[in-house]
């Protein structure tokens, strides 16, 4: 019944876009509630077709549903579902239209054109990677920790049926990947070794010890004893019966079938058709129209650039000898890894956060009511995870998680910290992401958007203001931050390097090495992530200097007039935009 009256709420909008522009006689709507009635219809489609992210923006309504955007028929419905709207949009008339509506029309214009663009390469050839995968987000979904709530016996009842959709999902993966090794879409063979162990670590002997055990490890207070002894049956079952199998299932096949099938190469581009795709990923990622040479230039060009700031630190500090000698001296020497629990760590990250709190209001006048923690990045997944973000709910009852994997606490490097803090946590995606969502005046599509180039820029844009916060008083630390900008920067280099260049996984390693301080294990790590999603690593570096741009413009023509905080909510109160569109609106800004 829903569906129906969505699709009769849809025909509705395009019957008065074309009755009202007849009337016009230009079959335009100039009427900012038909952009708005347009938008919603889309919206609440979209959450059907997608309950995973329904689930993760905290809308609740299909929490047991399991749909596989991987299927080929699926695909192809969804680009009839961004087609129509593409078309729906182009009969909306810009005139007249208020300035969020502009900025409304102008993503979702852009959104859907990159959407039905992005569904003309096979990427669903390759479901699973060692980095991102639902392999590694179901775990994290029925562990009673993440998005999926387990509140009342209705929400473990709505996971019951949700996972049993699971097995559809690894035969459709199988099948993807069956015609991918037939059409030379594959990964390569280092990123498939890594993930046999997080799908073997997944399955356990004991239900008990299983990570989808957890909410019947931990009922809510004042469930029936009915109620849990049913449950408990149940989960114990699904696990047995369903994830057990389904993990069995992934392993056994990535070993025996896809494994001796990888390729060799490190690139996108050494697949048919793969040039193509990665052009795409740097227009998807960067939101710009940079060519592969010229992001390759900006990165060597940004390296030589820090690498001269690193040396000024080193000189600050009296250290003999050069920047590889002072790598390694601060990788190795015991007082830059003084943890000898996981805990020790965590609670160093809230240290961090209490030095910052009392500068914070003089660089924002808007901070998220959604609240924060911070937590380990769980033991199956940590090998190969990076420290993450995970948002809130949009009405604050999930909190936004900072997590941080570590695999070997006596190897925790202190000296990244502040700025590692910054950029995952706050004022980085933390608040980004939070006053976004929380923004209540803008449509679902834009609370709940995300472009690399602006999400991850003004999260590394963060990371610069931490002497301000006074967190980089301590050389180390700043030189930490330093390393994290030439982290950034090197991305640029080794990422269109390896898919644009021919440049190998062991090259782009060494050359990671050679100017950051970083343990092979870590670069391997790092490296392997950009092999396994093209061109999301350039969006960082490109997103952040695009800001840091804006700011130092504006510092300069504003003079006195400058005012940090009002250039950051400026920045942040319509959410993610594509680069261009923020040059735009921040220069209407400054010319107020």
């Amino acid at each position: 019944m829903k569906k129906l009256c969505l699709a009769l709420a849809f025909a509705a909008t395009l019957s008065a876009c074309k009755d009202s522009g007849n009337a016009a006689g230009s079959g335009k709507v100039a009427n900012g509630s038909e952009l708005a009635t347009l938008l919603d219809g889309y919206w609440q489609e979209r959450m059907q077709l997608f309950p995973f992210e329904a689930t993760a923006n905290g809308d609740n309504r299909y929490n047991d549903k399991f749909t596989i955007p991987i299927a080929a028929s699926f695909r192809d419905s969804l680009g009839r579902f961004y087609k129509k709207y593409l078309d729906a949009i182009t009969k909306i008339d810009t005139t007249g239209l208020g300035r969020q509506d502009v900025i409304s029309y102008r993503l979702f214009t852009y959104e859907m054109k990159e959407n039905i663009e992005g569904l003309k390469f096979p990427s669903h050839l390759i479901p699973i990677s060692q980095f991102w995968s639902f392999t590694l987000d179901l775990p994290q979904l029925g562990s009673g920790t993440g998005n999926q709530p387990f509140k009342t016996a209705k929400d473990y009842d709505d996971w019951l049926k949700r996972v049993s959709g699971f097995p559809s999902w690894v035969d459709t993966a199988i099948g993807n990947m069956r015609q991918g090794i037939a059409t030379g879409w594959v990964l390569p063979r280092s990123l498939v070794v890594k993930i046999l162990p997080q799908l073997k670590s997944v399955v356990v002997k004991n239900d008990t010890s299983s990570i989808f055990y957890g909410p019947v490890k931990n009922f809510p207070s004042g469930f029936a004893d009915a109620d849990k002894q049913r449950l408990v049956s149940l989960y114990a079952n699904a696990i047995d019966s369903i994830i057990n199998p389904s993990y069995t299932k992934l392993a056994l096949f990535f070993e025996n079938e896809y494994l001796p099938k990888s390729r060799a190469t490190s690139g996108i581009s050494a697949m048919l058709g793969g040039a193509e795709y990665y052009k795409y990923c740097i227009h998807n990622w960067t939101t710009t129209t940079l060519s592969a040479d010229s992001i390759y230039r900006i990165g060597e060009l940004e390296v030589a650039r820090i690498e001269g700031e690193m040396n000024k630190v080193r000189e600050a500090t009296g250290f003999k000898g050069n920047l590889q000698a002072l790598f390694k001296y601060v990788e190795k020497d015991s007082r830059f890894c003084p943890f000898t629990t996981p805990k020790q760590v965590l609670d160093s990250f809230w240290a961090i956060k209490k030095l910052e709190d009392p500068q914070l209001s003089t660089m924002f006048s808007r901070v998220p009511k959604t609240p924060f923690t911070i937590r380990q990045t769980e033991a199956f997944r940590a090998a190969s995870a990076s420290a993450e973000y995970n948002q809130g709910s949009e009405d604050g009852t999930r909190p936004g998680i900072f997590y941080v994997p570590i695999l070997d606490v006596t190897k925790f490097n202190a000296t990244g910290m502040a700025t590692l803090f910054l950029h995952e946590a706050i004022p980085g995606h933390h608040y980004q992401i939070s006053l976004q969502q929380e923004n209540k005046g803008l449509p679902a599509f834009r609370r709940f958007s995300w472009y690399g180039a602006y999400g991850e820029g003004w999260a590394h844009y963060c990371e610069t203001l931490g002497k301000g916060l006074g967190l980089y008083d301590d050389p180390y630390q700043y030189l930490g931050h330093l390393g994290d900008a030439m982290h950034r920067a090197i991305r640029l280099v080794v990422d269109i390097g390896m898919h644009a260049k021919g440049m190998t996984r062991e090259e782009a390693i060494k050359y990671m090495m050679a100017h950051e301080l970083i343990s092979e294990r870590d670069a391997t790590a790092e490296i392997e992530r950009y092999m396994a999603i093209p061109g999301q690593a350039l969006s960082y570096k490109i997103g952040q200097m695009a800001i840091s741009g804006e700011r130092k413009q504006y510092e300069q023509q504003l003079g006195a007039k400058f005012n940090l905080a009002s250039f950051h909510e400026e920045v942040l109160k319509d959410g993610c935009l594509p680069l261009d569109i923020l040059k735009e609106k921040m220069s209407k800004w400054a010319g107020k």
